[in-house]
């Protein structure tokens, strides 16, 4: 079976303290229990928790959606988002089956990051891993008005921004992944195909698109 993998890199960094980061940990949870409800997600669906402050972490490996157990997610440190991509890069080589003459790979992976705030260390070598990957759909969420867009934007045109790190508007953004993750289930159980960005559905009013 061809597996869809599906990769959260998410900032637990201090300034994710409080109110965020349980938001955060709620909207996990949220997505978990509606992509359960649906049969082409628990079909094909595999996802992973990558977090990252001043350490990076996978905290859940590439997991069966019926067997994915939402993590306790602490805050904490500082931003190494150029650790954190580089580290999301060895996960996908390591767990994602490519394809071979004799059979399928799994289908391209789909990638979730979440951040609010600035790189605090050097990103170089992570951007040029990540985009050297092939990815299927990415989307990179700038929550908050401290987020950095421009680093987000050398690694996906679907940026989008939430005006405030607060429950409301990061629920927003969980559920509108979770329904993106659905489509992109529903595409390749039904055409067989590789999912884009035209995939993605309209986001919610709490969630801006960042133009290119």
């Amino acid at each position: 079976m061809r597996r869809l993998p599906v990769y959260l890199l998410l900032d637990v960094s201090g300034s994710m303290s409080g109110e965020p980061i349980e938001a955060v940990k709620n909207g996990v949870q949220m997505m978990h229990s509606a992509l359960r409800k649906d049969p082409y997600a628990l079909e094909s669906a595999y996802i992973s928790v990558i977090t990252f402050e001043s350490n990076v972490q996978q905290v859940i490996p590439l997991t069966e959606l019926s067997q994915f157990q939402p993590p306790n997610l602490h805050a904490g440190g500082g931003t190494s988002f150029g650790a954190a991509l580089q580290k999301l890069v060895d996960c996908a080589e390591q767990e994602v089956s490519k394809s071979t003459k004799e059979q399928k790979g799994d289908w391209k992976p789909l990638v979730f990051i979440m951040t609010d705030g600035s790189p605090t260390d050097n990103v170089e070598q992570g951007v040029a891993a990540f985009n050297n990957y092939k990815w299927g759909v990415v989307v990179a969420c700038a929550a908050g008005q401290h987020a950095d867009k421009t680093i987000l934007q050398r690694l996906t045109e679907n940026v989008v921004t939430l005006d405030t790190a607060d429950s409301a508007t990061i629920s927003a953004f969980f559920k509108w992944v979770s329904s993106s993750i659905s489509a992109s289930s529903k595409k390749v159980d039904e055409a067989g195909g590789e999912t884009g960005s035209s995939e993605l559905p309209p986001p919610p009013p709490e969630i801006s698109l960042v133009k290119p």
